[in-house]
Protein backbone atom coordinates (compact mmCIF):
# COMPACT_ATOMS: atom_id res chain seq x y z
CA UNK A 1 0.00 0.00 0.00
CA UNK A 2 1.48 3.41 -0.77
CA UNK A 3 1.03 6.32 1.50
CA UNK A 4 3.04 8.97 -0.23
CA UNK A 5 2.35 11.27 2.78
CA UNK A 6 4.68 9.10 5.02
CA UNK A 7 7.05 9.37 2.67
CA UNK A 8 9.14 12.75 3.26
CA UNK A 9 8.91 11.09 7.22
CA UNK A 10 11.51 8.78 5.99
CA UNK A 11 13.41 11.15 3.84
CA UNK A 12 14.03 13.55 6.66
CA UNK A 13 14.97 10.05 8.48
CA UNK A 14 17.88 9.28 5.98
CA UNK A 15 18.43 12.60 5.78
CA UNK A 16 19.10 12.52 9.84
CA UNK A 17 21.62 9.06 9.47
CA UNK A 18 23.51 11.23 6.73
CA UNK A 19 24.27 13.41 9.33
CA UNK A 20 25.41 11.44 11.66
CA UNK A 21 27.78 10.21 9.55
CA UNK A 22 29.02 13.50 8.64
CA UNK A 23 29.11 14.21 12.39
CA UNK A 24 31.70 11.55 13.03
CA UNK A 25 33.61 12.31 9.95
CA UNK A 26 34.53 15.41 11.17
CA UNK A 27 34.41 15.31 14.70
CA UNK A 28 36.59 12.11 15.13
CA UNK A 29 38.87 13.28 13.05
CA UNK A 30 39.31 16.66 14.97
CA UNK A 31 39.31 14.91 18.30
CA UNK A 32 42.28 13.39 17.39
CA UNK A 33 43.78 16.38 16.30
CA UNK A 34 42.76 18.11 19.55
CA UNK A 35 44.46 15.62 21.71
CA UNK A 36 40.68 14.64 23.46
CA UNK A 37 40.20 11.28 24.23
CA UNK A 38 36.33 10.70 24.23
CA UNK A 39 36.37 8.49 27.48
CA UNK A 40 37.57 11.58 29.25
CA UNK A 41 34.76 13.42 27.92
CA UNK A 42 32.73 14.88 30.99
CA UNK A 43 29.98 17.48 29.28
CA UNK A 44 29.34 19.04 26.08
CA UNK A 45 31.88 21.93 27.12
CA UNK A 46 35.14 19.59 26.70
CA UNK A 47 34.13 19.71 22.99
CA UNK A 48 34.23 23.22 22.98
CA UNK A 49 38.04 23.37 21.89
CA UNK A 50 37.01 21.52 18.58
CA UNK A 51 36.99 23.79 15.03
CA UNK A 52 33.68 26.02 14.39
CA UNK A 53 33.48 23.32 11.26
CA UNK A 54 33.30 20.42 13.39
CA UNK A 55 30.98 21.59 16.16
CA UNK A 56 28.34 22.89 13.54
CA UNK A 57 27.71 20.07 11.96
CA UNK A 58 27.53 18.49 15.46
CA UNK A 59 24.79 21.46 16.28
CA UNK A 60 22.86 20.40 13.46
CA UNK A 61 22.33 17.00 14.29
CA UNK A 62 20.89 18.07 17.39
CA UNK A 63 18.61 20.14 15.23
CA UNK A 64 17.28 17.61 13.51
CA UNK A 65 15.97 16.16 16.48
CA UNK A 66 14.19 19.04 17.59
CA UNK A 67 11.62 20.72 15.60
CA UNK A 68 11.44 17.60 13.06
CA UNK A 69 9.98 16.00 15.94
CA UNK A 70 6.56 17.98 15.54
CA UNK A 71 7.09 16.89 11.84
CA UNK A 72 6.92 13.29 12.55
CA UNK A 73 3.98 13.42 15.36
CA UNK A 74 2.50 15.69 12.57
CA UNK A 75 2.38 13.45 9.62
CA UNK A 76 1.61 10.19 11.38
CA UNK A 77 -1.43 12.34 12.47
CA UNK A 78 -2.00 13.63 8.96
CA UNK A 79 -2.00 10.26 7.59
CA UNK A 80 -4.35 8.44 10.50
CA UNK A 81 -6.71 10.67 9.85
CA UNK A 82 -6.77 10.35 6.16
CA UNK A 83 -5.79 13.63 5.35
CA UNK A 84 -2.32 13.56 3.43
CA UNK A 85 -3.83 15.24 -0.09
CA UNK A 86 -1.33 16.31 -2.15
CA UNK A 87 -1.47 19.66 -1.13
CA UNK A 88 -0.22 18.13 2.39
CA UNK A 89 2.31 16.04 0.70
CA UNK A 90 4.00 19.10 -0.93
CA UNK A 91 3.88 20.67 1.69
CA UNK A 92 5.84 18.05 3.76
CA UNK A 93 8.36 17.28 0.91
CA UNK A 94 8.58 21.31 1.15
CA UNK A 95 9.86 21.04 4.66
CA UNK A 96 12.17 18.15 3.98
CA UNK A 97 13.51 20.56 1.38
CA UNK A 98 14.37 23.23 3.75
CA UNK A 99 15.61 21.14 6.48
CA UNK A 100 18.46 20.00 4.30
CA UNK A 101 18.74 23.27 2.85
CA UNK A 102 19.21 24.57 6.68
CA UNK A 103 21.60 22.13 7.02
CA UNK A 104 23.82 22.37 4.38
CA UNK A 105 24.01 25.91 5.50
CA UNK A 106 24.62 25.39 8.67
CA UNK A 107 27.09 22.52 8.33
CA UNK A 108 29.27 24.84 5.37
CA UNK A 109 28.81 28.51 5.46
CA UNK A 110 26.68 28.86 8.66
CA UNK A 111 25.76 32.04 7.16
CA UNK A 112 22.82 33.04 10.40
CA UNK A 113 20.89 35.53 8.39
CA UNK A 114 20.34 32.97 5.47
CA UNK A 115 20.09 29.67 7.65
CA UNK A 116 17.23 31.93 9.97
CA UNK A 117 15.19 32.76 6.61
CA UNK A 118 15.30 28.49 5.23
CA UNK A 119 14.18 27.85 9.03
CA UNK A 120 11.57 30.43 9.01
CA UNK A 121 10.45 29.18 5.78
CA UNK A 122 10.23 25.47 6.86
CA UNK A 123 8.62 26.63 9.85
CA UNK A 124 5.72 27.99 7.86
CA UNK A 125 5.10 24.44 5.85
CA UNK A 126 5.33 22.84 8.79
CA UNK A 127 2.31 25.29 10.49
CA UNK A 128 0.34 24.98 7.23
CA UNK A 129 0.12 21.67 7.71
CA UNK A 130 -0.77 22.00 11.25
CA UNK A 131 -3.83 24.54 10.14
CA UNK A 132 -4.54 22.42 6.61
CA UNK A 133 -5.28 18.90 9.10
CA UNK A 134 -7.45 21.40 11.36
CA UNK A 135 -9.45 22.97 8.51
CA UNK A 136 -10.13 19.76 6.92
CA UNK A 137 -10.85 17.76 9.90
CA UNK A 138 -12.81 20.20 12.21
CA UNK A 139 -14.43 22.29 9.69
Amino acid sequence: MNHPILQPILALVLWTFVLWFWLYITRLPAMQRAGIDARKIKNREDLDVLPQSARQVAHNYNHLHEQPTIFYALLIYTHLMGLGDSTNTVLAWAYVGARVVHSLIQCTSNYVPLRFVVFAVGSFFLMAIGIRDVMLAWF
